[in-house]
């Protein structure tokens, strides 16, 4: 199955990753045709992140993938942060399934949802095996069972399946009204002539030390992508439907509407920690955005990644080959004494001054029903969490 426009010239302030943005979504009669085809068809159960992936791949916020990633490509990413082609990549997107369910190569087969509903095709392209081990050391930068990328990555099965895909039915959004894919953004930008937008990728409630830096980075640029995501995280992260809620209390009063653009980003969360922080990148390049903030442990998780490894990992990645500029922020917090949000860059003063706190306090505050200081969190956010915490 071909279509001429599986790569499209895209507007936007930037070109997409590898120079057009992948579209691998069928519609319509084309839709109707692929999905009558696909009940002949061996199917495949996709997990959550892999419908993620799927999804993101199809919409182009993967480009330059079309498909799954083969052998050459998988390789090369995990030793040398590359595609086969040369280009940086440093996630391996891939299909795994168990042995027994592999299918054969060169063959179609059906890609369904974990309820067994078919939402796309693939052509089997490649079938091989992988070390998983040697996967989460480069990926990850430990073996442990205790890290959630490590560990889902053990669960999954022991082949990989690699191939071009397409899209053929795309699951209902969570979030209806923020649900824009990179076309969408990309033509937003545009409208508003934004040339320098930054990306804001999270998966937290957005409190003072983050708006800080946005705001920082919005003095340079025209306009903000706030980019949370919205795919499957650990269990003890906010809810996103918890943090959408905060997410528009805080716009609503502290943003200029006319420069900001809130959209949900519905891929799973990986805790990739500095591999993950190069991947969100290259992914808001194809959603449009010129620049990106990197702030304290990007995508990370427990103690596996240094403070700042996530920006480390830049230099060594030429930039004119990713294309989108990581803008490097220091930790932020109010200072008592200087009666503003600052960084260690700016501040002189010491801990005692400083209004930090840990997401463990933060979390054992909301449990006891109180909020935490306004120096730390907007009163209305801290209210939508308290709320929530106490259901």
């Amino acid at each position: 199955m071909r279509r001429a426009d599986t790569r499209l010239h895209a507007p936007g302030p930037i070109a997409p990753y590898g120079g057009l943005l992948v579209q691998r979504l069928l519609k319509g009669e084309e839709a109707r045709q692929a999905l009558e085809e696909a009940r002949r068809l061996r199917r495949l159960r996709l997990p959550p992140h892999a419908a993620a992936d799927l999804e993101l791949i199809a919409v182009g916020a993967y480009s330059p993938l079309e498909g799954f990633m083969g052998p050459e490509d998988y390789r090369a990413v995990l030793e040398s942060m590359q595609l086969a082609s040369g280009l940086p990549w440093t996630i391996p997107v891939t299909l795994a399934v168990d042995a027994g369910e592999a299918p054969d190569e060169g063959e179609t087969v059906a890609l369904a949802s974990e309820g067994g509903e078919v939402v796309g095709l693939m052509r089997a392209e490649h079938v091989f095996t992988y070390d998983k081990r040697a996967e989460a050391r480069a990926v990850f930068g430990t073996t442990e069972e205790r890290h959630p990328g490590v560990a889902r990555l053990y669960a999954q099965g022991d082949v990989l399946v690699g191939g071009p895909v397409w899209l053929l039915r795309r699951p209902e959004p969570a979030f209806p009204q923020y649900h824009l894919d990179p076309l969408d953004t990309r033509r937003i930008f545009q409208e508003r002539g934004w040339r320098r937008v930054v990306a804001f990728q999270t998966r937290n409630p957005v409190h003072r030390a983050h708006e800080y830096i946005q705001k920082c980075a919005l003095e340079i640029c025209d306009g903000l992508l706030l980019h949370p995501l919205v795919g499957a995280t650990k269990e003890d992260d906010v809810p996103a439907d918890v943090r959408f809620r905060t997410y528009e209390a805080l716009l609503q009063r502290y943003y200029p509407a006319e420069r900001v653009v809130l959209a949900a980003f519905p891929a799973a969360m990986r805790y990739a920690g500095p591999r993950e922080a190069v991947h969100h990148a290259i992914v808001r390049r194809n959603y449009g955005c010129t620049h990106i903030i990197i702030g304290r442990d990007h995508a990370g998780v427990g103690n596996y990644y240094g403070t700042y490894d996530a920006q480390r990992i830049f230099d060594r990645i030429p930039p004119e080959l990713l294309g989108i500029e990581p803008l490097r922020f220091e930790h932020a917090f109010y200072c008592r004494v200087c009666g503003a949000m600052a960084t260690a860059r700016t501040c002189p003063h010491g801990d005692a001054d400083r209004v930090q706190l840990s997401g463990t306090r933060v979390r054992e505050m909301l449990a006891r029903g109180e909020c935490p200081p306004p120096e730390f969190s907007r009163p209305e956010v801290a209210r939508i969490l308290v709320d929530a915490y106490r259901r």
